[in-house]
């Protein structure tokens, strides 16, 4: 991990605005922000850890645990909110044994939900990766977990 720490750091100067970009290369490269990387980078930036972690966790962009090959956003933005997303994320809870911000046991599934993904007329929606899906019911849900049961078996 440690080599593709060195690349990423390879392009900065090690200035402490260097460390929003850095954080996104390493959550870009990797998905998350292992937190092994974080002494290195508190290092070349010079900062403190805590001040480094401080950042890290006041943007929510930032992750600190791997996310699921297949990541699951549920949008619960107001047109969302008022079509039902608090059910379809429950509903995804249930499916999947975990809850939002968690990953499945075999990292095959992770979810988490945002403010809007800027589909509203398409409420309630979510993404899994980087497509939509949009006028979600509740039977959307379970065909789509029914797959995952089936390819389990």
């Amino acid at each position: 991990m440690n080599n593709e720490l060195d690349e990423i750091l390879s392009s900065y100067q090690g200035v402490e605005s260097d460390l929003i970009p850095i954080l996104q290369d390493i959550q870009s490269y990797f998905g998350y922000l292992p937190e092994e990387l974080m002494k290195e980078v508190s290092r070349f930036v010079g900062i403190p850890e805590s001040e480094l972690y401080g950042v890290a966790t006041f943007y929510q962009q930032f992750r600190f645990t791997p996310i699921g090959r297949k990541h699951i956003i549920v949008c619960e933005g107001t047109a969302c909110h008022v079509k039902g997303a608090n059910k379809i994320i429950e509903n995804i809870e249930r499916h999947l044994n975990i809850k939002k911000g968690e990953v499945t046991f075999d990292l095959e599934y992770s979810l988490e939900s945002v403010g809007c993904l800027g589909c509203c007329a398409l409420a309630p929606c979510a993404m899994i990766n980087q497509e939509v899906k949009s006028n979600l019911t509740l039977k959307d849900i379970k065909k789509l977990f029914s797959k995952k049961k089936d390819n389990d078996n």
